[in-house]
């Protein structure tokens, strides 16, 4: 007996040896191929090995690993994505488009930084889906798509099936941390796309782009894993990265096995950077992959720290954009549209004509003063640019093939909506309509902001579902989604018991958003994310802002003269006051809740702090939030309003050299902690 427990102790031994064997074998061989473009093995031998892999683990499911090399084929479906809060924010870049750009980007940077050598990387920009992938002791945790910045969509089960991004790592020479790129389609994998839909007779797709991103919200992973998706990498995020640069970092994730492009360039000069922008202003059409300009970062990260962020975008980056692509084409007519603030936005109804990869048919003419500044008119022939490389524009007009009928455009004087006739203040680009709450897109555009992810955020329901219910006469407001009930939706075009039982759930648990959401998702005109958490931090309820004073609400942070009369005006309509009494009723988060204050203070109320280096007790934005929590404000620059610099390793010397020279105190995490008890 005891032989025989060992003869099959030894054998299972012997298997599991066997399966890790293979594993790590095709993981190799995955890496030569899909990430050093180095095949070692014929493709038929390959798949005799990850034959042999899956039968083994079929007859073995203990040694089960959801990082097998098996599990990239697919196979797993979703229903629905969840949206995942990033914990570090995506921010976007800002772009450039001129020498001149560049120039003054590095002047802001001079300022910043002082008399210190400024080192730069040069990245070409890569024309995909963001992606941010988490790691955690060498094995992919999860993977979430860019979403707005600050929450994305988990499409880790897609993910995994993209055999340039590795499961496990090669090496551990990093703990925790996030790696951000971009999930691009190789042009030979998108033409050979291309062809085999249209030999079924299906319409190809327009661009390489957008169907990347799509490919990531596909349902099921089988259908991704058929799809050449591949990934390259630009940036790690990590509060202990072991590196000083950007590029020493790139090139550990090389190392990692990671999909770095040999493309990336350390320049000591902004020379060097226009050298490099020029180079690749040809030669980027020779890439297997698309790509619409140059990022440039600065490659010290002790001077990224110490430069920081905007609102929007690093200060250490910014992203040079080729020239825009332009084609030319025939204005059919103009229509407008009206926004949820109900400004009127005017758009040209085009010839249908492909630009910048995708097939363009209305373009923004922006407002009146910009259609009277080209003279642009029905027939002419326009010439058309997408601005930002997304959205397309008219920039001019062809008058020698100007028809000879043709007649000066007349801006409209009545909404196209509701045909109250409309105003424009002084000083205002945009006509407006003034029929608030009788004009139809206006009513349903507040209804669609205020369910949207950023405010409300209610599962089961887009803007065509609460077209559908204006329409059916079941909303005229946000108040009334709270009314709602399932026997309601039932009956609806293109509704079932499911679909109802999950908008009504979601319009129930969105009684549980913070008050610093709804109070954003109300949609006062001028108050958005921003504002609306410095003032729910601030008055800490919806009855103590609606009564507050102009000079009240201009003496709390960034709050201008502006933002103050549009709340004045907001609180003043009867109609507001009965929708919020409404809301109060539902059980909507109209204040500040217990719950949310626990563990915040006002210790630290009137103070400004500047945060600089790496610290020990605390990641970066955790200990930015704390100061918040606390009562405190973060300035991302020093300056004479600067109360005390929190000081970690690696402080940026011009940083420190500043709080010196204005007597601001530095202060360490540990000076940090006492200070707030």
């Amino acid at each position: 007996m005891i032989n025989l427990a060992k003869n099959f102790m030894n054998m299972t031994s012997t298997i599991e040896l066997k399966i890790n064997q293979l594993r790590a074998a095709l993981n190799q061989y995955n890496y030569n191929y899909y990430v050093l473009d180095n095949p070692t093995i014929s493709d038929l031998e390959f798949d005799l090995k990850l034959k042999e892999l899956e039968k083994l683990e079929t007859e073995n499911p203990q040694f089960f690993d959801p990082n097998s090399p098996t599990q990239r084929v697919g196979g797993e479906i979703i229903k629905s994505f969840k949206t995942v809060t990033h914990k570090n924010r995506m921010f976007s870049l800002d772009n450039s488009y001129s020498k001149e750009d560049i120039l003054d980007w590095e002047k802001r940077i001079k300022k910043i930084i002082g008399t210190e050598a400024v080192e730069y990387v040069c990245e070409l920009k890569y024309d995909g889906a963001s992606i941010n992938l988490s790691y955690r002791n060498g094995v992919l945790q999860s993977a979430v798509t860019r979403g707005d910045g600050y929450q994305g969509d988990d499409v880790t089960a897609n993910i995994k099936t993209i055999r340039s991004i590795p499961l496990v790592l090669k090496e551990n020479l990093i703990d925790d941390f996030e790696i951000r790129g971009e999930i691009i389609l190789p042009l030979d994998g998108f033409n050979k796309m291309n062809e085999d839909r249209i030999d079924i007779g299906e319409e190809p797709y327009s661009n390489p782009r957008n169907t990347a991103s799509g490919s990531l919200k596909l349902q099921d992973s089988t259908e991704v894993a058929k799809r050449p998706l591949d990934c390259l990498l630009y940036q790690i995020v990590s509060n202990k990265n072991p590196n000083k640069t950007h590029f020493d970092t790139l090139e550990m994730a090389r190392k990692l096995g990671f999909k770095i492009p040999n493309t990336l360039k350390v320049c000591t000069n902004i020379d060097e950077v226009f050298a490099f922008i020029e180079n690749w202003d040809t030669k980027r059409y020779k890439l297997p992959y698309e790509t619409d300009g140059v990022v440039i970062k600065v490659n010290s990260l002790a001077q990224q720290d110490e430069l920081g962020y905007t609102a929007k975008s690093p200060r250490w980056a910014i992203a040079y954009k080729y020239k825009t692509e332009q084609a030319s084409t025939i204005l059919k007519k103009i229509t407008y549209q009206v926004g949820r603030t109900g400004a009127i936005t005017p758009v040209a109804n085009l010839e249908p004509v492909q630009l910048a990869g995708t097939i363009v048919k209305r373009a923004s003419l922006h407002n009146a003063d910009q259609i009277e500044k080209l003279d642009v008119r029905v027939g002419d022939t326009v010439f058309v640019e997408k601005g930002g490389e997304i959205i397309p524009k008219i920039v001019g007009v062809d008058f020698s093939k100007r028809p000879n009928d043709s007649e000066p455009t007349k801006y409209i004087t009545h909404c196209p909506d509701c045909n109250t006739e409309l105003i424009r203040a002084d000083g205002d680009a945009k006509h407006f309509c003034p029929n608030e709450y009788g004009c139809p897109t206006q009513i349903t555009g507040r209804i669609q902001h205020f369910i949207s992810r950023k405010a409300m955020n209610i599962d089961g329901l887009g803007a065509e579902t609460i077209q559908l219910l204006f329409k059916e006469g079941l909303v005229h407001n946000y108040a009334d989604l709270y009314e709602l009930r399932e026997s309601q939706i039932i009956p609806l075009e293109r509704m079932a018991q499911k679909s109802a039982q999950n908008i009504i759930a979601g319009i129930e648990k969105s009684k549980e958003v913070p008050f610093e959401k709804v109070l954003f998702a109300l949609g006062i005109r001028f108050v958005g994310e921003t504002v609306a958490k410095k003032l729910a931090k601030h008055f800490k309820s919806i009855d103590n802002l609606l009564q507050a004073s102009f000079e009240e609400l201009i003496s709390v942070d960034e709050i201008g003269d502006i933002i103050a009369k549009s709340i004045l005006n907001f609180s003043a309509n009867p109609i507001n006051i009965e929708l919020i009494n409404r809301l109060k009723k539902y059980g909507v988060q109209l204040e500040v809740t217990a719950e949310s204050q626990v563990g915040k203070t006002s210790i630290l109320q009137g103070k400004t702090f500047v945060v600089s280096g790496v610290f020990t007790h605390f990641e970066r934005n955790d200990l930015k939030k704390s100061i918040e929590d606390n009562g405190g404000k973060v300035a991302s620059s020093i300056s004479k309003k600067t109360d005390f610099v929190v000081a970690g390793e690696n402080m940026g010397p011009s940083k420190r050299d500043k709080a010196t020279e204005l007597g601001i105190p530095i202060i360490s995490e540990t000076d940090y902690l006492k200070m707030i008890g």
